[in-house]
C-alpha cells in the first residue's frame, strides 16, 4: 500500500520512511502541506496519510480540510502526527477530518497498530465499493446479454435528448428486432436461443461506435442510440449493423444457424425529452413496417416506402392488377 509521509522535520521524515519501508510500504514523502495536497489529488494518490500538525504553506489541519471537503472516494485516512497532546487539540483535529493522532514522539509499535487499523477500514471500505459497483451493474445490465438494461437505456436516451436539445444536434434511435426468434427457440431450445441472444448482443456491441448505446429493450428486441447521426447516416449504420448479423451464421456444436434482424430508424435534429416514448412509438411503427415487407431490412421513419413510391408512380388500374405481386401485400 502506498503511503504518504508530510512533515518538514527532516530528521523524523526520514525516521518514519525507513521505519515504514521497512514494514512493505511504498513512501511518498512532502516536506510542506502544500505540496501534500497536490501529491494527495492525483490520480494515483496514497489511500493513506501521515500529516504533520505543523508545516509550512498548510498545517496539517488545513490539509485535512481540504481533503474532507472533497467526494468522499476514494476515501484517504489520515493519521495526524503531532507534538499537540491536549484534549483540545486533539479534537480539533478530529473535527478537521483527522481519523487518528499520534503524538511525537512517537512508538514504532504504536504508529503500527494504528496502520494496521487505517488499513482494515480502507479494506472495508474497497469491498464495500466493490459491492456496490456490482449492485449497480445488476441493476442497469441486463443478467443474459450483459448489455444495458431497458430502464437504464432510456436513461441513457433522456440524457442524449438533452444533449442534443442543448447542442441543437441530431440525434437517432434504431429499434432492432431478430426475425422469427421464436422458431429458433421452438425448434432448437431456450438454451440455443439464449446463445443467438448473447452472439448478437456480442456482434451490435463490437459494431457500434464508442460513444453510441445499444440495450437490451425486451425479448429480443434491442434499442440502439446513435448521437449526431441525421437520418441518412442512422440508416447507413443500422444497414450495417444489420450486415454484421446477417452475413455471419452462427457456429455452435454440430448447428449453424442463421438469422436476420428488422430494424426501425427515427431521426431527430435537437432532442425533446418530453417527446421520449413518442419517439420510442415512432421506431416501433417503423420497426413493423419492416416487418411488413418482408423483414430483414432496415425502415426509417418518415421516408416513403417500397409500396408508397408504387403507389405515386402507378396509374390505379395498374395499382389494382398489380397489388398481389408487391411486397408487403396481404399475399406475401
Amino acid at each position: 500500500m502506498k503511503i504518504l509521509i508530510a512533515d518538514d522535520d527532516d530528521v523524523l521524515r526520514h525516521i518514519l520512511q525507513a521505519t515504514l519501508a521497512k514494514w512493505g510500504y511504498e513512501v511518498v514523502v512532502s516536506c510542506n502541506g502544500v505540496e501534500a495536497w497536490r501529491l494527495l489529488q492525483g490520480s494515483d494518490a496514497p489511500k493513506l496519510a501521515i500529516l504533520d500538525w505543523i508545516m509550512p504553506g498548510m498545517d496539517g489541519i488545513e490539509v485535512c480540510r481540504a481533503i474532507r471537503k472533497r467526494p468522499n472516494e476514494p476515501y484517504i485516512y489520515i493519521l495526524l502526527l503531532t507534538a499537540k497532546d491536549r484534549k483540545a487539540d486533539v479534537v480539533a483535529g478530529m473535527e478537521a477530518g483527522a481519523d487518528d493522532y499520534l503524538a511525537k514522539p512517537f512508538d514504532p509499535e504504536e504508529l503500527k497498530v494504528r496502520l494496521r487499523a487505517g488499513r482494515r477500514i480502507l479494506d472495508l471500505q474497497s469491498e464495500l465499493l466493490a459491492a456496490r459497483e456490482r449492485l449497480h451493474y445488476q441493476a442497469t445490465h441486463d443478467y443474459l446479454t450483459s448489455l444495458l438494461n431497458r430502464a437504464a437505456t432510456l436513461e441513457a436516451l433522456r440524457n442524449e435528448l438533452e444533449r442534443a436539445e442543448r447542442q441543437r444536434s441530431p440525434l437517432s434511435i434504431v429499434l432492432a428486432d431478430i426475425d422469427h426468434f421464436k422458431e429458433i427457440n421452438d425448434t432448437y431450445g431456450h438454451a440455443v436461443g439464449d446463445a443467438v441472444l448473447c452472439e448478437a448482443a456480442l456482434r451490435m456491441k463490437a459494431s457500434v461506435r464508442t460513444y453510441d448505446t445499444v440495450g437490451r429493450y425486451g425479448g429480443e428486441e434491442f434499442l440502439f442510440i446513435l448521437p449526431g447521426c441525421d437520418g441518412i447516416n442512422a440508416v447507413r449504420q443500422a444497414e450495417r449493423l444489420r450486415g454484421c448479423i446477417t452475413d455471419h451464421p452462427i457456429e455452435m456444436s454440430r448447428l449453424t444457424i442463421s438469422f436476420t434482424l428488422s430494424m426501425g430508424v427515427v431521426a431527430r435534429y435537437g432532442g425533446d425529452v418530453e417527446g421520449l416514448d413518442a419517439m420510442i412509438q415512432e421506431a416501433d411503427a417503423a420497426l413493423y413496417q419492416a416487418k411488413i415487407l418482408g423483414r430483414n431490412r432496415v425502415v426509417l421513419s418518415g421516408a416513403p416506402t417500397e409500396n408508397e413510391i408504387l403507389d405515386r408512380a402507378l396509374p390505379e388500374t395498374c395499382l389494382a392488377a398489380d397489388a398481389p405481386r408487391r411486397r408487403g401485400s396481404v399475399a406475401d
